[in-house]
C-alpha cells in the first residue's frame, strides 16, 4: 500500500513527539529571527494607526519619487512615505499629522507636481488620536479572542490543552508579525481582520488534533500506552485531514496574494492575503510540531502516566531479559557418521541361527 493511501486511511506511523528537538529548533529559529525583525526594523503602520495625511492622484506629468520629494522639501516634509501604484501611472504620498493650512499646502503641491488639480487627489486624512483608538481596539480585540479561547478549551478539553494551543498561536503570531517586519507591508485594519482570521484556522487543527487524543486516551488506556504513544497515533489518524484542509485554504488565498496582488496589481488585497497565507501555513506547522509535542511532554511528567511509561519501559527489559541464549550455529562440515567396528581378522563368521518349528 502506498504512501498516501495510508495517509488517509490514518494508518501511517510517524514519530511526530519523538522529533520534538528538531522541531524545536525550527521554532525557536523562526521566532528569533522574526523578533530580531520587529526589534530592528518595526513595523510600517498605516494611516489607521498612527495618523496623517495621504494624497493619491494620477500621475498625467511622469514625475518620479525624487522629484516629488523635491518638491516636498519646503514644506519641511522630506520625509513623507512614497509609492509607485500601477508601474508609476499613479502616485500615492503619505505624511504625518498637519494642521489644517499645512494640509491644503500639501495637498497643492502633490497635485502641481503630478500635473492634476486639487480636486482630481483622493485624500484620507487621521488624526492621532483616532489611530489610536484604532490600535487600542485592536490590541482588545486580540485579548478577549485569547481569554475566550483559553476558557473554551479548558472546559471542552483541559487546562494544558489550552495552554499548548495558546503557545502554539503565539509562535504563529511571531511569525506572522516577523514577515511583515521583513518585508516592509503595511499593516492596516484590514492585517488586524486577517490575523484574527488566522487564529481561527491555527486553533481549528490544534483542537482537532487535542480532540483525538482525548478521544483515545478514553478508548485505549486500558491498554497502557504511554502519553506519547497515544498523541503520535492520534496525530497520524488526523494528519491527513490536516493537510486537506491547510490545503483547501491555501490554494485561494494564495491565488489573492500572488494572482490579485502581484499580478493583476490589486494592492489592497495584499495586506490582508499575506497575512492569511502566512498564517494558515504556520498555523498547521504549529499544531503537529508545536502543540502536540508540548502537549506529550507536559503530560508525560504527571504521576498517572509516568507509573504507565516505567511500566512500559520495565516489560521491555524483562522481555529482554528472558530471551533464551541462542544455540551455537553448526560448523559447515558435516560431522562424520560413526563407523561400524571391525571384525578381529581371522575370525569365522556366526552360523545363522535357526528358527523353531511350532
Amino acid at each position: 500500500m502506498s504512501l498516501f493511501a495510508r495517509m488517509y486511511r490514518g494508518e501511517t506511523n510517524f514519530d511526530f513527539v519523538g522529533a520534538r528537538r528538531l522541531w524545536l529548533s525550527i521554532s525557536l529559529t523562526l521566532v528569533g529571527v522574526s523578533v530580531l525583525a520587529m526589534a530592528i526594523f518595526g513595523f510600517n503602520l498605516s494611516l489607521d494607526f498612527k495618523g496623517g495625511v495621504a494624497a493619491e492622484g494620477e500621475n498625467l506629468a511622469g514625475a518620479d519619487v525624487a522629484t516629488i520629494r523635491d518638491a516636498l522639501v519646503p514644506l519641511g516634509l522630506e520625509d513623507a512615505k512614497i509609492q509607485e501604484l500601477a508601474g508609476g501611472s499613479s502616485m500615492r504620498v503619505q505624511v504625518g499629522a498637519l494642521s489644517p493650512d499645512e494640509s491644503q499646502r500639501f495637498q497643492e503641491t502633490v497635485a502641481s507636481v503630478l500635473g492634476v488639480s486639487v480636486n482630481d487627489l483622493s485624500v484620507d486624512e487621521v488624526g492621532p488620536t483616532f489611530g489610536a483608538e484604532i490600535t487600542r481596539r485592536a490590541i482588545v480585540a486580540l485579548v478577549v479572542f485569547l481569554g475566550a479561547v483559553v476558557l473554551f478549551i479548558s472546559w471542552r478539553l483541559e487546562w494544558k490543552m489550552a495552554l499548548a494551543g495558546i503557545t502554539a498561536l503565539f509562535h504563529d503570531l511571531l511569525i506572522t508579525f516577523g514577515v511583515y517586519a521583513i518585508t516592509r507591508l503595511e499593516v492596516t485594519p484590514a492585517t488586524v481582520i486577517a490575523v484574527l482570521t488566522i487564529l481561527g484556522y491555527s486553533l481549528y487543527d490544534t483542537v482537532v488534533v487535542f480532540d483525538k487524543v482525548k478521544e483515545n486516551v478514553e478508548e485505549l488506556h486500558t491498554e497502557r500506552m504511554t502519553f506519547t504513544e497515544l498523541v503520535n497515533r492520534s496525530m497520524n489518524q488526523v494528519l491527513m485531514r490536516s493537510i486537506n484542509t491547510s490545503l483547501t485554504s491555501l490554494l485561494p488565498v494564495g491565488s489573492l496574494l500572488f494572482v490579485g496582488s502581484y499580478l493583476l496589481g490589486a494592492h489592497t488585497l495584499r495586506d490582508f492575503a499575506l497575512a492569511l497565507f502566512v498564517g494558515i501555513a504556520a498555523g498547521t506547522y504549529s499544531s503537529i510540531a508545536v502543540a502536540s509535542p508540548l502537549l506529550a511532554s507536559w503530560k508525560e511528567h504527571e504521576d498517572e502516566w509516568a507509573r504507565v511509561r516505567r511500566r512500559r519501559e520495565r516489560g521491555r527489559t524483562d522481555a529482554t531479559a528472558s530471551q533464551p541464549a541462542a544455540s551455537p550455529k553448526p560448523t559447515s562440515a558435516a560431522s562424520p557418521k560413526p563407523k561400524p567396528k571391525a571384525r578381529p581378522s581371522g575370525a569365522a563368521p556366526r552360523p545363522p541361527k535357526k528358527r523353531r518349528r511350532r
